[in-house]
């Protein structure tokens, strides 16, 4: 009798421990009975929050779902402009599950396999809004409003998978690599020609104001010699009528000072050697009575 009292009790505790479930918090689950989704009288699957629940043992499963709000940030794509030209576009998505039943229908439950059905869901929003507009459109105006229609586009077509998309946006926007090098190139040669360009204007203007000074210093030279030479006349025309004028009035004294001055010139330097006849007239004053 103690022994069945001990199995009965054992039953007991295996069948309370299969009939409760525990769900987390930011989580909610559903319960599978013989492998379909147990719903209410209004044909509504039972969704359970947080907490502790019954649910009929051995014959039911428990699927947990993570109900809080997910992040989509795969690789950029490669998206088609109406210009026909290549953009690569790194976008994101946030979303969540809110209807529980059709999620796991739809997408098995699986969050990786329901991120790569929305992730194409929304490259086709995406896809159709950058294929009806040119760059400068995406890039300058409307990037809000293509961002607003692929949000609504990608709700409208995640609704199957039970999902909420609450928002999209792109983060990034680039050329691709092969594009961008060749703007690169492109750039650099314009702004090379550009810069040519100025250094040619500004060697032009340098040699403008290089001759225009060298103008302006040879007139100033021509200036300055030709009042250097009046001048130079002037007092040499001056020191011609001094000399004149002593001249006439002493000239056997100016005769004698002149003579006096060039032999202080001549003798000043006592290695030079001067080669002379006895009576040359060089020699007037220092012979004869004129030399008293």
């Amino acid at each position: 009798m103690k022994n069945f009292s001990l199995v009965i009790l054992a039953l007991a505790l295996v069948l309370s421990f299969s009939a409760v479930f525990v769900v987390q918090e930011g989580e909610k689950a559903i319960v599978l009975l013989f492998s379909k989704v147990q719903k209410d009288d209004s044909d509504n699957a039972v969704v359970y929050g947080p907490g502790l629940h019954l649910k009929v043992p051995f014959f039911s499963q428990v699927r947990r779902l993570d109900a809080r709000i997910q992040t989509l940030d795969g690789a950029p794509d490669r998206f088609v402009t109406s210009e026909k030209k290549d953009l690569i576009v790194d976008s994101y998505v946030k979303w969540r599950i809110n209807d529980f039943s059709a999620f796991y229908l739809r997408a098995r439950g699986d969050k990786q396999y329901a991120e790569t059905l929305l992730k194409q869901k929304v490259n086709n929003g995406l896809r159709t809004n950058f294929g009806s507009r040119t760059i400068r459109e995406i890039v300058s105006g409307e990037r809000s409003e293509l961002m607003e229609e692929a949000l609504v586009q990608a709700s409208e077509s995640a609704q199957e998978l039970g999902i909420e998309v609450l928002d999209v946006r792109v983060k990034q926007i680039n050329l691709p690599q092969e594009v961008s090098s060749s703007i690169f190139q492109r750039m650099r040669a314009e702004r090379t020609a550009v810069a040519k360009e100025h250094r040619s204007e500004g060697q032009e203007k340098a040699e403008t104001i290089r001759a225009e000074v060298d103008r302006r210093v040879t007139v100033m030279l021509a200036d300055a010699e030709r009042n250097a030479r009046t001048v130079r006349g002037e007092g040499d025309a001056n020191a011609a009528a001094i000399y004149a004028n002593a001249y006439s009035k002493d000239a056997e004294f100016f005769s004698f000072v002149r003579s006096l001055e060039a032999y202080k010139n001549t003798f000043k330097d006592k290695q030079d050697v001067m080669v002379l006849s006895p009576d040359s007239d060089f020699f007037n004053y220092m012979k004869g009575s004129k030399a008293q």
